[in-house]
C-alpha cells in the first residue's frame, strides 16, 4: 500500500513510540507524509533521526516528551506502538519474560499516556492511539504474558478515555492480528508458516483469516492515522480491530 501526501495533520505534532521497524515506521512515515511534525523513538534507533527511548524508564520519558514540545510545540497527537513479545507455555515463562512484557506493553504505555496526557488535558485537546493486539480479546496459545499484558493495556486506555474525554482528549485503540512485522517473522518456523496462519491451525485452536492475508504495518498505520485524526474526531474509547476477521469479532 502506497501512503498519500496530504495536509491532513499540517501544523500538528505527534510522538510515535516503537518507530524504528514495523508498524511504528509506518506509522511515522505516514504522519510526516501528511503533514506533521513527527518525534519518532524507539529502544534501539538505527536511524539517527529517531531518537532513543526506553518506555519503561519514567524518566527518560518525561525528558523526552519535554524535549520534544521544546523543539517542536505541544503534542496534539501520541502514538503507543512499542511492545515485545515472549512466547511459550503459561507455566513455563520465567519471572524476568513475565515482568518484561508488562513493563514494556503495560507500563510503558501508562508512562507515556500519563506524561503526554497530563499536558493534553491540560491545553483541552489531543489525542492518544495505542496499537494493542486481537490477542487481548481472545486467548492464544503459547501467548499468555502477551495477551494478558495487551488485556491489561486495552482497559487501561478505555479508562483513560472516560477520564479525559471531558478535557477534549481522545483516547483509543487499534488492534491488529497478525501482521508482516520482525516480531510476527520471529514466530515463524519455516517455509509454510504464513500459511498456516492464514488457514488456521485447529490444533492449536486459532482460526484463519478470513481475508486471506496477513496485514501490512500500512494497513495497520492507516487505521492509527484515522482514529489520530479530525476524520474520528467523535470517537473515543474505541478499540478498532485490524485483523482480516481473524477473531471473527468475539
Amino acid at each position: 500500500m502506497t501512503s498519500i501526501s496530504t495536509d491532513e495533520f499540517a501544523g500538528r505534532t505527534a510522538l510515535v513510540t516503537g518507530a524504528a521497524q514495523g508498524i511504528g515506521a509506518a506509522v511515522a512515515r505516514m504522519l510526516a507524509d501528511r503533514g506533521a511534525r513527527v518525534v519518532a523513538s524507539d529502544r534501539s534507533p538505527s536511524d539517527p533521526s529517531v531518537h532513543r527511548l526506553d518506555v519503561t524508564d519514567a524518566h527518560a520519558v518525561e525528558k523526552l516528551v519535554d524535549l520534544a514540545e521544546q523543539e517542536h510545540g505541544p503534542l496534539d497527537i501520541l502514538v503507543n506502538v512499542a511492545g515485545v513479545l515472549h512466547a511459550g507455555p503459561a507455566l513455563s515463562i520465567s519471572d524476568e519474560d513475565w515482568q518484561h512484557t508488562f513493563a514494556v506493553n503495560t507500563t510503558g504505555v501508562f508512562h507515556t499516556c500519563r506524561s503526554v496526557g497530563r499536558r493534553m488535558a491540560d491545553r483541552g485537546r489531543g489525542s492518544i492511539v495505542t496499537v494493542g493486539s486481537n490477542a487481548a480479546g481472545v486467548p492464544r496459545m503459547n501467548m499468555a504474558a502477551y495477551a494478558a499484558s495487551k488485556a491489561a493495556t486495552t482497559m487501561f486506555m478505555r479508562c483513560l478515555g472516560l477520564e479525559l474525554a471531558g478535557s477534549g482528549v481522545r483516547c483509543n485503540l487499534v488492534s491488529p492480528g497478525s501482521t508482516d512485522t520482525p516480531m510476527q517473522r520471529a514466530l515463524w518456523t519455516d517455509d509454510e508458516s504464513e500459511r498456516r496462519v492464514i488457514e488456521g491451525d485447529l490444533a492449536s485452536y486459532r482460526a484463519g483469516i478470513p481475508l486471506r492475508r496477513i496485514a501490512t504495518p500500512d494497513d495497520i498505520a492507516e487505521a492509527v492515522l484515522f482514529l489520530a485524526g479530525d476524520r474520528a474526531r467523535h470517537v473515543t474509547m474505541h478499540d478498532l480491530y485490524v485483523d482480516g476477521g481473524a477473531t471473527l469479532r468475539a
